[in-house]
């Protein structure tokens, strides 16, 4: 249950739970009680796992839960390029323990790590300020022995594409993966090759999608991502327009005819 020695070295440590509440909660609480990190929360269980927009993430034993904690990873207006950072990691993570699935791996915009086109982890990322200090939760789950059923994107995990994978082999690889990945973002230095590397691995890239945003459906194709991890989406009218958060959809056929139109909203 330690972390790998040459991470150990680099003042990175490990909290291991059997049943916790939530990963990133925890870790926040270790940040409030003084803690800075950088620090690796996981557990075999929690039961008040949560995803993005105040989700519910189902997190039964036999599954990966992680938060790594960090304290001042970045300038303030850097920080949200973390996801990016972790969804890299999350893909580099899952590509070892299973390298037969790499080919199968997708990212998409803006935190989840696709296998086969379906949902196969998610990412979190909370912060909190105090003292000056930025602190920032990095929430990872990674589905290897089950999967919810019922969700608005379809799911599935690595045992049910054949890949029997622990969550401790899991994390082993998880926990160097971010290392790599951290110091080539190098503090938001090195996002445009970042950026680069996420993109290479885009789930949707170049296809008519459907952006929900709030109460907002906005459609269009997926250009690209822009300098600072926009979205940038081309409107029926050939303009193209950023988009800072939501959830993406693949567009249907009958949705794609109405964008090509102008009909599409």
């Amino acid at each position: 249950m330690n972390l790998d020695p040459h991470i150990a070295a680099t003042g990175t440590r490990r909290i291991a739970c059997d049943t916790i509440g939530s990963t990133n909660a925890h870790a926040l609480e270790l940040a409030r009680a003084g803690e800075s990190g950088p620090l690796w929360v996981t557990a075999l269980r929690q039961t008040q796992g949560r995803g993005r927009r105040g989700r519910v993430w189902t997190s039964e034993a036999g599954n990966l839960y992680a938060t790594l904690l960090l304290t001042d990873p970045s300038p303030a207006e850097q920080v949200a390029q973390l996801s990016f950072v972790a969804a890299l990691a999350a893909h580099d993570a899952v590509a070892e323990a299973a390298p037969q699935l790499g080919p199968l791996l997708r990212l998409k915009w803006p935190n989840d790590l696709l296998l086969g086109g379906a949902k196969i982890g998610g990412l979190l990322l909370e912060g909190e300020g105090a003292n000056g200090r930025l602190t920032i939760a990095v929430g990872i789950g990674l589905n290897c022995a089950h999967h919810p059923g019922d969700t608005p994107y379809p799911a599935t995990d690595l045992a049910t594409a054949g890949a029997m994978v622990t969550p401790e082999a899991l994390f082993s690889a998880l926990s160097g993966a971010m290392q790599l990945r951290l110091a080539q973002w190098d503090r938001g230095a090195g996002f445009a090759a970042i950026r680069a590397a996420w993109l290479a691995r885009a789930a949707h890239q170049g296809e008519d999608i459907l952006v929900r945003a709030g109460d907002r459906e906005i459609a269009g194709r997926f250009e690209a991502l822009d300098d600072i991890g926009r979205l940038l989406l081309r409107r029926p009218d050939g303009t193209l327009e950023p988009i800072t958060a939501g959830d993406v959809f693949p567009l249907p056929r009958a949705g794609a005819a109405a964008f090509a139109t102008g009909a599409g909203r």
